[in-house]
């Protein structure tokens, strides 16, 4: 739970860093290409001139926020609204 909001800026206007399960799992998504939409993600938020490592760690805020929906609300994973979440970013975590 402590990723969903690490992306949040600091004092010095930097992100922090997500939790480090939530970036393997996010290494693990692109390493198998499942779900193919993780790669596209990451590509089209580089291409919009985040880095790499920002783009991954905006991706592992959204795997944090849908393991947290499956234990906290005891729903079941939904690819669907996992791809979606990813669609939306960067705009579901702009907090400025």
């Amino acid at each position: 739970y402590g990723c969903i909001h690490s992306l949040k800026r600091n004092n010095k206007n930097t992100m922090t860093k997500p939790n480090p399960a939530m970036l393997e799992d996010v290494e693990n998504q692109l390493r198998d290409n499942t779900p193919p939409e993780t790669k596209q993600t990451l590509d089209r938020l580089i291409k919009e001139g985040h880095s790499e490592e920002e783009a991954k760690h905006l991706i592992a805020t959204v795997v944090a926020t849908e393991i947290f929906g499956v234990l906290k609300n005891k729903r079941p994973y939904d690819q669907a609204r996992y791809i979606a979440a990813l669609q939306r970013l960067p705009k579901v975590f702009d907090e400025k």
